[in-house]
């Protein structure tokens, strides 16, 4: 009979400690996998069919407590991700990043906007706190609440990301000017943060009335 060793049991002790913390917070992301970079698949940016159009336009309530009309994003460059407050980790990360690529392109022309996905908690005053977590700008960042009924819908046909009650893809959205979707990019992955960075500059050179839907750097 082989002795127990005393690290295996602390170390088993400790992977049911985060499962149970995880599980008692609510967070859930998309399942995805994390290959290694030689092997990791082209569906971590994922490329819109050519001329994607939004669902239609749509309605929510900013952090101010504003109702913010989706047609107020006519002619600029947006991108879109879906999280929500209470997250204990992945959410926090995403938006740190889309933070980050806020301050790296200081153009008034680019918009982000991250729907909340557990909007019975995430009232616009608790989206308000969070967003200065982040030294968001309200004129340049919208974090967004409502109806769930209508969030899902924006995510799922509008933004095509996965969004249920304490459920939600790690992806950001990127559309151009005249709102076509260029493409999705993991925010958990640097390298694919590049890229998205690389997405909007390119979408953000177009003049206001062309662009070429569809069309996304590949890895």
């Amino acid at each position: 009979m082989t002795e127990k060793q005393p690290w295996a049991t602390s170390g088993r002790v400790l992977v049911l400690f985060l499962l149970a913390t995880c599980s008692l917070a609510g967070c859930r992301v998309e399942k995805t996998t994390t290959p290694s970079a030689a092997s990791r698949p082209q569906s971590d940016v994922t490329p819109a069919p050519a001329g994607v159009e939004p669902g239609g336009p749509f309605t929510l309530t900013d952090q101010t407590g504003t109702p913010f009309d989706s047609t107020s994003l006519r002619g600029r460059v947006w991108v879109a991700s879906v999280f929500f407050a209470n997250c204990p980790g992945p959410c926090f990360r995403e938006n740190q990043a889309i933070a980050d690529v806020l301050r790296g392109i200081d153009d008034p022309d680019l918009v982000a906007v991250s729907l909340t996905c557990d909007p019975d908690n995430d009232t616009p005053e608790v989206l308000r706190r969070y967003a200065d977590r982040f030294g968001a700008d309200p004129a340049r960042w919208k974090f967004l609440t409502g109806d769930m009924d209508t969030i899902r819908t924006v995510a799922n046909k509008t933004l095509q990301l996965t969004a249920e009650v304490g459920v939600h893809s790690e992806r950001g959205v990127v559309f151009d000017r005249q709102g076509r979707n260029r493409g999705s990019y993991n925010l958990l992955q640097p390298d694919r943060v590049e890229l998205l960075v690389k997405t909007i500059r390119q979408v953000l050179a177009e003049p206001a009335d062309e662009g070429a839907g569809g069309e996304t750097p590949q890895p």
